[in-house]
Parts: C-alpha cells; sequence; structure tokens
C-alpha cells in the first residue's frame, strides 16, 4: 500500500518510493538523508499539522508537515 509519511501510523516502516515536490524540497530532504529507497519508520507527529518525526537510517529526524505529505511510502505489510 502506497501512503504519505503524514498518512502512516506511529510505528508503521516501509521504503520511500518518491518526492512529489520540487527540486529545492528533494534536495533538502536528500541532505537529511530522505531519498527514494531508504527504510522508514514512522516515530510520532504532533498534534495540528506539526512536524512528522521519522527514523531513517538510525536517525531520527523532524520533516515538516507540508513536506512529509509529499514523501510517499511503499507501507511493509
Amino acid at each position: 500500500m502506497i501512503k504519505s509519511l503524514t498518512e502512516m501510523a506511529p510505528g508503521e516502516s516501509g521504503f520511500i518510493l518518491s518526492i512529489e515536490g520540487g527540486w529545492g524540497m528533494a534536495r533538502r530532504l536528500d541532505a537529511l538523508g530522505v531519498r527514494p529507497g531508504k527504510r522508514v519508520v514512522k516515530a510520532g507527529a504532533q498534534f495540528f499539522r506539526g512536524p512528522v518525526m521519522v527514523t531513517v537510517d538510525g536517525r531520527q529526524i523532524a520533516v515538516g508537515f507540508g513536506m512529509a505529505g509529499r514523501v510517499m511510502v511503499e507501507v511493509a505489510e
């Protein structure tokens, strides 16, 4: 099943398929280690459209809600 980071439940994991944004946003996420092919685990999220916490390569990263909504993940069943 394909979901965005914002749609994933805490604890769910999967592989990043694509980033549905512009060149600048893709570059920013790439600098954080969030890129297609990487395994990602959603650690949690803040209320009211706050940052989404994810774990990539053993590091916990906060991604803004708008950016997280554009990161598409193939969720492991």
